[in-house]
């Protein structure tokens, strides 16, 4: 199936800081996926696609706490995605080059390759993604 991809410029925002760590930094500056809304979750159920990889820190949104969204949890779309539909969620890839190119040459699609760490009984893995155009 197809892995959707999300570019929000969060990696390009946190890899400036290398070149000036003294730079102000607002992790929220970016955006992501709203977990909480019903019709994204019914999307990304009947959507049929094999993962959602992001650029930012969590793909969805972190919600606040301290406020009683009455949603249960505070990462939604991961209960949904990796515990309903067992769906990988991809988190913090560098994607901001390979979409200025996608945009640059007309293209939407490329091949990901992303292979897990072989971890027996762990529950996650990092990832080295590749996109090839």
């Amino acid at each position: 199936g197809d892995i959707l991809c999300f570019r929000t410029g969060f990696d390009r925002a946190l890899l400036s800081r290398y070149n000036d760590p003294s730079a102000p930094f607002d992790p929220h500056q970016c955006s992501g996926l709203d977990g909480a809304d019903k019709n994204l979750q019914r999307w990304i159920t009947d959507s049929g696609a094999a993962a959602l990889v992001s650029d930012n820190e969590a793909v969805e949104l972190l919600q606040d706490m301290s406020v009683n969204t009455g949603i249960g949890t505070r990462i939604p779309l991961h209960e949904l995605c990796l515990f309903k539909l067992g769906m990988p969620l991809g988190e913090m890839f560098l994607l901001s080059d390979l979409a200025d190119w996608l945009r640059a040459n007309n293209r939407s699609r490329f091949l990901l390759t992303a292979p897990p760490l072989r971890l027996p009984g762990a529950v996650g893995s990092p990832v080295t993604g590749v996109g090839t155009v």
